[in-house]
């Protein structure tokens, strides 16, 4: 038997908390799973800095990409037999499920702002490099590691598949939604993934939804909608991440200044130099990086002391309202208060916004336009789900932002009282 048709000799599962189970019964598919590079995804969160706003956001991206396959999984099972559907791409399908976030770094927005770098590009690379995973997929069959590429990189051929894992109802969003919803602890995240199943329908070019099925995907935009402001955006995550990046960036800055760490970061030096390879980013997990903020909360650097202080034992910068944009002069003076201070406003005057379009429509033209969700008719006929949805009208095109300052102001509040200049700063900061 082919290697690519080869099953188990029995089922394998795991229990999961989403979805109950997540069955495996293809020989690839195991084999894939027990790779160092997809194990590695354990030590990743899936979350980045939610854990400390949300306690049991602890969950990994190794949890996510198992209930990312077990979605398509379903899908492909609902689709068997159906029009525009070949069952040649089960297995390729499948991979590209499982395999999709493959390329993910600690923390990994945040690290990828800092050191100019991107996942989905070691995505690629760990898909098609000298790596365990690639050793597998070219079992499968010559060339069959460039068509998962193709398809986690959305430059397949049969757009049909690419929707599957990547679109605006997509696997990637049904579970990393309820999964986010879960381990956080919040009831945003929930809706009728059973039922949008159900009413899926494999079309030409992307997967569209019986228009009976229109209510429970309204119910899944919303939850998108909420997820990304009571959650994905949260004030508090958000100042995690902002302490988190200027770790970063004041670990790099030294280094570029000649500044003798007390330990070699050397997990770090070619992320420094701009030049990480393959082997030097996979060597890179959650683990490894709190390693280091722990030894550099020791460092004689007081900023990059301080900063490590406060991501590893939670002391926070607090927030405030506030539109650079509209308040430049307030921006402009707080940057000299904060220097005569004696706070380094690069790293304690940080601006962080946020922004997000819950659904976008078809516009023919337009940068980035998102393929949208299309209805289907009892008369055949495809309709696109804003025309239809009044709730989802309301919400389409509207990209929504969020600006807020944050400081520390623990240290604002040691200053002395007498000081003008501290007097000076509460005045612009709260009034």
């Amino acid at each position: 038997m082919a290697y690519r048709d080869e099953k188990l000799s029995e089922e394998k599962v795991f229990k999961d908390p989403v979805h109950r189970y997540v069955h495996v019964r293809d020989r690839v598919i195991w084999d894939l799973i027990g790779t160092a590079e997809f194990q590695r995804l354990r030590r990743i969160k899936q979350l980045g800095t939610s854990y400390l706003t949300f306690h049991g956001a602890e969950h990994s991206r190794f949890n996510h990409s198992l209930g990312v396959y077990e979605i398509v999984r379903r899908i492909i099972e609902n689709f068997q037999d159906r029009p525009h559907w070949n069952a040649e791409e089960r297995l390729l399908s499948l991979c590209a499920a499982l395999l999709h976030d493959l390329g993910h770094g600690p923390f990994s927005h945040s690290f990828e702002k800092v050191f100019k770098l991107d996942h989905e590009d070691f995505t690629q690379a760990i898909l098609l490099g000298d790596t365990e995973v690639n050793r597998i997929l070219n079992r499968v069959e010559k060339g069959f590691p460039k068509k998962v590429a193709d398809v986690i990189n959305k430059t397949y051929e049969n757009k049909l598949v690419v929707s599957v894992i990547s679109s605006q109802i997509d696997a990637d969003r049904m579970d990393y939604l309820q999964r986010d919803a879960y381990f956080t602890g919040v009831s945003y995240g929930h809706f009728d993934m059973e039922r949008i199943l159900r009413v899926m329908r494999p079309m030409e070019d992307q997967v569209v939804v019986k228009e009976s099925g229109m209510h429970a995907v309204e119910d899944y935009i919303m939850s998108r909608y909420q997820m990304y402001w009571q959650v994905y955006f949260h004030p508090v995550t958000r100042s995690a991440e902002v302490i988190l990046t200027k770790i970063l960036h004041r670990a790099k800055e030294l280094y570029e200044e000649g500044y003798t760490f007390k330990l070699d970061p050397v997990h770090f030096m070619s992320f420094f130099r701009g030049q990480p390879t393959l082997k030097e980013y996979l060597a890179l997990d959650e683990a490894v990086v709190l390693y280091y903020f722990q030894t550099w909360m020791e460092e004689d650097d007081g900023v990059l002391s301080d900063l490590c202080q406060r991501f590893v034992n939670r002391r926070l910068f607090k927030y405030i309202e506030f539109n650079p944009n509209a308040q430049m002069n307030e921006w402009m003076e707080l940057y000299k208060l904060f220097t005569k201070a004696g706070l380094n406003p690069d790293y304690y005057l940080v601006v962080d916004s946020s922004s997000d379009l819950p659904y976008d429509f078809y516009r023919p033209g337009e940068e980035g336009e998102r393929l949208p969700i299309h209805l289907l008719q009892p008369n055949g006929e495809l309709k696109e789900l804003s025309r239809l949805s009044d709730i989802v009208e309301s919400i389409s095109g509207k990209k929504r932002t969020d600006h807020k300052l944050y400081i520390p102001l623990d240290l604002l509040e040691d200053m002395s009282n007498r000081s003008k200049t501290k007097k000076r700063i509460m005045e612009i900061l709260f009034g």
